[in-house]
This record gives structure tokens, sequence and C-alpha cells, in this order.
């Protein structure tokens, strides 16, 4: 599915060809100089705020993920949250599962420096002129909105928690006001950047803690990709060739894996790729491997999933969190947060095909407590708290 730049996604809408263009898409009301009352954030001191406009920037497909408990319970307390996404993997497919009204802006740019700037700069262009007035923002890794914000006085966050995306983060941390981060990572690792001093501010454990507060893993999503539950389920999740922190770094690893993995009978496994190129090929490989062409419920898949062996740092975290045996095959520079969970022994680092155990892992307890998420959003947007 695709959207021009600015189009606005009502992603309640089911009919065929659901990215429908509203003219109004820009007209979105700025704050009310008389604005309503509403609860605040926490919900627990029974102390009335102001209702504000809170601005959500989505660049990447985790990002979904983690903000959605945030946003829901910002809207949930009487604020107003509009959402803007860069139209990157699988960023629209969970954005239209999860219901809310977003807007896309911008484009990728290709896995080059010159094609990531042309397209960050041309994405900037168009944040400087949307959406009406903000009181503040939020994002967790998108480069863009704390350079329009900064332009617009827009009191901006930031959050990650993987120190190394260096040039992301001398930029971002510089023009947010807030740089919001786990406390596993060292802060002298994060001062180069300019995060430093009351601009820092470290949570404990990890992001998803709070992100999966609550949750109960759905079993449709097992019946959806077709995979025997009598067998073994291992997921293998790609890496995201276009990370400039990456190097565009790659390997025979996964392959190799997975035709280890098709050569025994009792075990599924599901491949979630990044982009249909990454899908065509692993397709190729196998037609005893599961390859979704579009997001899929991930954090109910790693809840069931007996292994997981992942490229990526969020999803890592997600099995490190529920429970599931995780390896990394991450190629880039192991990140503060990793080295803890491998510390804890709740990560491994996967070298070749042979390092993987397979055992059935006992049952899933739900719900899951995990961290109350009022904790990180209190951390995440002061500025609503006053």
């Amino acid at each position: 599915m695709s959207a021009a730049p600015g189009t606005r996604l009502a992603a309640l809408d089911r009919r065929p060809k659901a990215c429908q263009y509203n003219q109004h898409s820009l007209r979105l009301r700025p704050t009310p100089s008389t604005a309503i009352r509403a609860p605040g954030i926490d919900g627990r001191f029974g102390v009335d705020h102001l209702a504000v406009r809170v601005w959500v920037d989505l660049t990447n497909t985790a990002h979904v993920v983690v903000l959605r408990p945030l946003v829901e319970r910002l809207e949930a307390a009487g604020h107003e949250v509009v959402v803007t996404a860069r139209p990157l993997s699988q960023t629209v497919d969970l954005l239209e599962d999860w219901g809310h009204d977003f807007t896309l802006l911008g484009r990728y740019g290709g896995a080059s420096r010159a094609g990531k700037a042309r397209a960050a700069a041309g994405r900037v262009a168009q944040m400087l002129r949307f959406g009406g007035r903000f009181d503040c923002a939020l994002a967790h890794g998108s480069t863009d909105l704390p350079v329009a914000c900064r332009v617009r006085r827009i009191p901006n966050t930031t959050m990650f928690d993987y120190e190394w995306a260096t040039l992301q983060h001398s930029l971002n941390c510089r023009l947010a006001n807030r740089v919001l981060v786990p406390e596993a990572i060292p802060p002298e690792r994060l001062a180069r950047y300019g995060a430093r001093g009351a601009k820092l501010v470290r949570y404990p454990g990890l992001k998803e803690d709070y992100v999966l507060h609550g949750f109960t893993p759905d079993e449709s999503v097992l019946d959806q990709l077709g995979v025997e539950r009598d067998k073994l389920l291992v997921v293998v999740r790609t890496a995201p060739s276009y990370a400039l922190y990456l190097a565009g770094a790659r390997g025979d690893l996964v392959p190799r894996l997975l035709e280890r993995l098709v050569e025994r009978d009792d075990v599924s496994t599901v491949v979630l790729t990044r982009n249909a190129d990454q899908a065509a090929q692993i397709e190729a490989l196998s037609d005893r491997l599961v390859v979704p062409r579009r997001a899929v419920d991930a954090s109910s898949l790693v809840a069931f999933a007996d292994a997981l062996v992942s490229a990526g740092g969020s999803m890592n975290r997600e099995a490190a969190a529920l429970g599931t045996p995780v390896w990394t095959i991450f190629e880039g520079r192991m990140g503060a947060v990793d080295e803890r969970l491998v510390g804890e022994c709740r990560l491994r680092v996967l070298r070749e095909p042979d390092d993987l155990e397979l055992t059935a892992k006992p049952p899933f307890a739900a719900p899951f407590a995990g961290r109350d998420p009022a904790e990180l959003l209190a951390l995440a947007l002061p500025w609503i708290r006053g």
C-alpha cells in the first residue's frame, strides 16, 4: 500500500484502497485559548490538568509498538494526540491495524547517507508547515521531529535505547529538550551527543517492560500464519539492511540457519522480513518457511515462540521481557542494554547455526505484569504535569 506524502489515513476505514485523501488533513485546530480540563496522565493524584495537544512522530515499525500505549493513555486522559508517520517497513501496516488516524509525511531515502539526507530535509520542510500549534511532542528515534520542534519552539522529548547510532543522536540529543533512555546506558556514553545534566533522564528496566504492561498474547496469530502447534516454533527477524549504523553489513548466517531449521520436521519457522525484497529472497530458500507479507502481531508471536533469532533490538528485548529464549544476530556494535541482558543470560549471541538450542518453552503466563506505563509517560512529557 502507498500514499502520497501529507495524506491523512483514516485507518478504521476497511474499504478497498483504504488510503483516502482528505483535503482537510492539514487543517488541525490550534490549541484553544481556554482549554478543557482533563485528568493528569498518571491518573493517581486526583489533580486536574489542562488538556494539551501532543505531536507524536513514528518513523519505523517498532516505534508504533513502543508509543501506542503512551498515546492511548494520553487520549484516555482527555488530551489530543496527532500522529505523523514515515512510510517505512511495516509502519503503515501497524498503524492501520491499530486504527488510529495518522498523516504520512516524507519518504524513505534509501540506504545512502546522501539519500537519507535529502529525504530528511524534505520531510522536515513538511513538518515545519504541519498541523497548527502543539503544546509538546514525543518520538522514539525520529531524526526529523527534534529539528522541526526546535524551529517551531515546541518542547519535545527524544527516546532511544541504543547509543551507538552516532549521527542520529548527535543531532537529536542537541535539539531535543529532553533525552529519555534506559538506566542501563551509562551517562558518559551520551555526553558527547549533548545529552547531559537535567536534559538526560533515565528510567529503570526495559522500555518493553512498560510497553507490554498487562499484555496477553492472542493465539489467533498462530492460526493466521498456519503454524502447526505440535511443533517447536522458531521466529527469525532479519536485519534492517537500510540502517546507517549497520554500515550495510550483510552475512550468510541467516540463510545457513534457515537451511538447518527446514531440515527438522519438528520445527515451524516464521521469518519476519523488513521489506518485499527480503521476503522474496527468503521465500526462495524453501516453501517450508512461513514468510508474512505484511505486519503481524509480532508480540504475540514472540510470546508463543520457543526461540527467537533476531537482528532487531526491540524484538529481542520483547522476547527478553516475556521470557522467550532469544539469540541476537545484530552485526553492529552492541549497546549497553544488550550488554546487560547478555550478562543476565537473558540474551545470547548466535555466531553459528549449531549454537541455537531448541527445547519446548513452558506456556506463557498471562498477563505480563511489567511496569506501569504511566511512570514512563510522566518522564517523557513533564510539560503535561504542571
